[in-house]
């Protein structure tokens, strides 16, 4: 790290496949490489580093010190003082952010396995293994919260969640879709197959709004924390166009009128006007992809309720897949400019524009190479840094636990060797990663 003492990378996560450990796990880390305790409730963590972007939009702190105790935030400053006792982190000439947050995560894909073939070839405990090590990857890279929106298998996210919780596994703080909810024939249908070849764990089709309603009770009773539904076509999916809308209002409506109810909320996964319109009518708190959404449609989220939720890498990763169907590909190609077009059409309307990036499309732990494509088309490095703090927060709900740096937060911190606002790809290289006070990468103490 420039400026700084060299970062040591803690080996934080339980070994998966025999993968051995990256390097001898300090006193702040179990030997077996679990991750550590949280800090005893009195003990003190000063974090120092060059410059602090604290995720509230306003300009970097020169010589920050965030003072943790235990898994919060205590104070924060320029040149704070340090009460005698606290155990310090001197990162150096680092900037230190936020945790950063990726709304739009399916932990438990394997990189390079189509969801279809996963279905006829994997299993859930696949899958399980799987997310284990892709939430310590996403970690590692700096994504200390994410949104999962919804495994081939069902629910084997809520169990992700729930070791990551218990602290058995390393991994972000998660927000699951436990199962997503897909009209017949529609994107994501897990029983398209021959009519012959049946999945019958996966049951996330509901057709009409009474279905809807009973698929929404069903995946919100077996520990979802917000729905997830098709509301038009997709790329990585046979069936309805990705510009097709393929549930109605009224069926939108049912989701959304039963999250209300548990007290949560609908994302849309929405590539086509016609259903980002009909989903934003609906009530849903997120359009992700949003692809072709048209004016009607921004001027409605410009009036605040709702977010475009991105996913802008994800072409460079799907053409870049040999598993990807050639006909899937295609429609890759056919949306890239299409979506790019409507992400500076919502720049330039000054919409709230949070981050997510479909990792599970994308390589797991190649997350931050979203920023590169926002700054690209034309978004201010701070603003893209905002989208993957306070804004996802804000989006998820969250804005009182993570996403800023601030007393009473979750003290969930990552830092970088270089300026990110001079070059926004250093979110690329993350070197420290805290989460909830505990290190799981870089400097110990001093």
């Amino acid at each position: 790290m420039r400026g700084g003492p060299s970062i040591l990378l803690l080996a934080a996560a339980a070994c998966v496949g025999g993968e051995p450990a990256e390097a001898p796990a300090p006193a702040t880390v179990p030997s077996r490489g679990l991750p550590a305790a949280p800090p005893a409730a009195g003990e003190l963590i000063a974090v120092r580093a060059h410059r602090l972007i604290d995720g509230r939009g306003g300009p970097p702190i020169e010589d920050a010190v965030v003072l943790v105790r235990g898994e919060r935030i205590e104070a924060v400053g320029s040149r704070l003082s340090v009460p005698a006792g606290a155990r310090t982190i001197d990162l150096g000439g680092a900037t230190l952010l936020p945790g950063l947050i990726d709304l739009h995560t399916h932990l438990t894909s394997e990189d390079g396995v189509h969801w279809e073939d996963g279905l006829l070839r994997s299993t859930p405990g696949r899958a399980a293994i799987a997310g284990a090590a892709h939430a310590r990857v996403t970690l590692m890279a700096g994504f200390t919260t994410c949104r999962d929106m919804g495994p081939i298998w069902p629910f084997v996210d809520v169990d992700l969640k729930t070791m990551i919780e218990r602290g058995v596994i390393p991994g972000p703080r998660l927000q699951v879709a436990g199962n997503y909810i897909s009209s017949t024939g529609g994107a994501g249908d897990a029983r398209q197959f021959s009519i012959y070849v049946d999945v019958p764990t996966v049951q996330n089709l509901a057709d009409g709004p009474d279905e809807v309603r009973k698929a929404a009770r069903s995946n919100l009773k077996h520990g979802a924390d917000f729905l997830k539904i098709m509301a038009t076509g997709a790329i990585l999916s046979v069936g309805a166009p990705p510009g097709e809308q393929q549930y109605s209002e009224e069926e939108l409506r049912a989701a959304v009128e039963e999250a209300r109810r548990w007290g949560t909320y609908v994302a849309a996964h929405a590539h086509g006007a016609d259903g980002i319109r009909a989903a934003l009518k609906a009530g849903v708190r997120t359009i992700d992809h949003g692809s072709m959404m048209d004016d009607a449609a921004l001027r409605v989220l410009k009036k605040g309720g709702a977010y475009y939720v991105p996913t802008l890498y994800t072409t460079e990763a799907e053409l870049a897949d040999p598993t990807i169907p050639d006909s899937e590909k295609a429609r890759a190609r056919a949306m890239s400019a299409v979506k790019r077009k409507t992400f500076r059409k919502a720049l330039a309307a000054g919409l709230v524009i949070p981050f997510a990036t479909d990792a599970g499309v994308v390589p797991h732990g190649q997350n931050a190479k979203e920023f590169a494509v926002r700054v690209r088309e034309g978004e201010k490095p701070m603003h893209a840094i905002l989208s993957a703090t306070r804004d996802a927060a804000a989006a998820m709900g969250w804005s009182s636990r993570v996403g800023t740096v601030q007393p009473g937060r979750y003290a969930d911190l990552v830092a970088v060797a270089g300026d990110p606002l001079a070059d926004i790809t250093e979110l690329e290289r993350i070197e420290f990663v805290m989460k909830g006070g505990v290190i799981y990468k870089g400097p110990v103490s001093r």
